[in-house]
């Protein structure tokens, strides 16, 4: 008997290749720009975004010619040669709330500039006012040369400075000499026309005080100061006004070549700037504020 064994065959499968490859690659790339628009359109203005869905809608080179893609490098249908200009992320704007805040704070800083300079003209004219009532004034016609007037940066410095046979105060002493008391009283109803408040402080030359042993040119120059401030009252000027008083000895001479120069020996009186004078408020404040106290140092029995 004769058996006959067929045996089935196997069918071969073609090879695959690299073509699912390509598929997924198409797949990323498709994702990659899904999710590049999405964020475009998260993070761009409503300029943007309407520029975004025109180019999708529109994507020719002239806005509102197209509604299909037109022919690119690749024939009828395919990709299109028109470009949509898209800055970087740092180009981009961030939203309008930044901008609006960054707007704001460039109005705030133009309109401390004006305020400054406003005020800087403000001062110069009081200048000139000032030095128009000097040559006016009979009382002050003899100290002309003693009364010296000038902008700073904390505003505007009338300075009364002594000469070699014209001190303002006896030697060595915070009495003002009748001439000074004078000078003051007539000073003291123009500064108080204006609303400014006032700094007062006492200079000295750098000769050594000789009176009492605890008592130097620190101390002199605070009480000249402070001398100066009565006579200010004394011609008129509102109590509130004055904002600091203080004795500076020959720490800041007007002539620094030659510190014993008279003429370092003087009182200023400055119509300060607003910022000045907010300036000196937060000092005082500062100085006002109490001290913590500090903790103990010694050890703690142990229980």
């Amino acid at each position: 008997m004769l058996i006959v064994v067929r045996r089935a065959r196997r069918k071969k499968h073609g090879h695959h290749g690299g073509a699912w490859k390509v598929a997924y690659a198409d797949f990323v790339t498709a994702m990659m720009a899904f999710f590049l628009v999405m964020w475009l359109i998260g993070v761009g203005t409503r300029q943007q975004r309407a520029a975004i869905a025109e180019y999708f809608k529109n994507p020719s080179m002239v806005q509102g010619n197209a509604t299909i893609a037109p022919p690119g490098k690749i024939g009828p249908g395919g990709a299109s040669d028109s470009m949509i200009k898209l800055g970087g992320a740092m180009d981009m704007p961030h939203g309008p709330g930044k901008d609006r805040r960054a707007a704001s704070r460039a109005d705030a800083a133009d309109v401390e500039k004006q305020a400054r300079e406003h005020e800087k003209q403000r001062l110069e004219n009081l200048m000139q006012q000032l030095r128009a009532a000097i040559e006016k004034s009979q009382a002050l016609e003899p100290f002309k040369d003693q009364l010296l007037l000038d902008i700073t940066p904390e505003g505007l410095r009338i300075q009364i400075v002594d000469k070699q046979n014209r001190p303002m105060f006896d030697t060595g002493s915070a009495t003002l000499e009748p001439y000074t008391v004078a000078i003051l009283h007539e000073l003291a109803g123009f500064i108080d026309q204006a609303p400014n408040k006032v700094s007062i402080s006492g200079h000295t030359d750098d000769a050594p005080y000789s009176g009492e042993s605890h008592y130097s040119n620190w101390e002199l120059s605070a009480d000249r100061a402070n001398a100066a401030r009565r006579a200010l009252l004394g011609g008129g000027l509102m109590e509130d006004k004055i904002a600091r008083v203080v004795g500076l000895a020959a720490s800041v001479p007007f002539d620094k070549a030659n510190p014993s120069n008279p003429i370092n020996r003087r009182i200023s009186i400055i119509m300060m700037t607003k910022q000045a004078q907010d300036a000196a408020l937060l000092q005082e404040q500062a100085d006002a504020a109490p001290v913590p106290s500090l903790p103990a140092t010694g050890t703690p029995n142990a229980p």
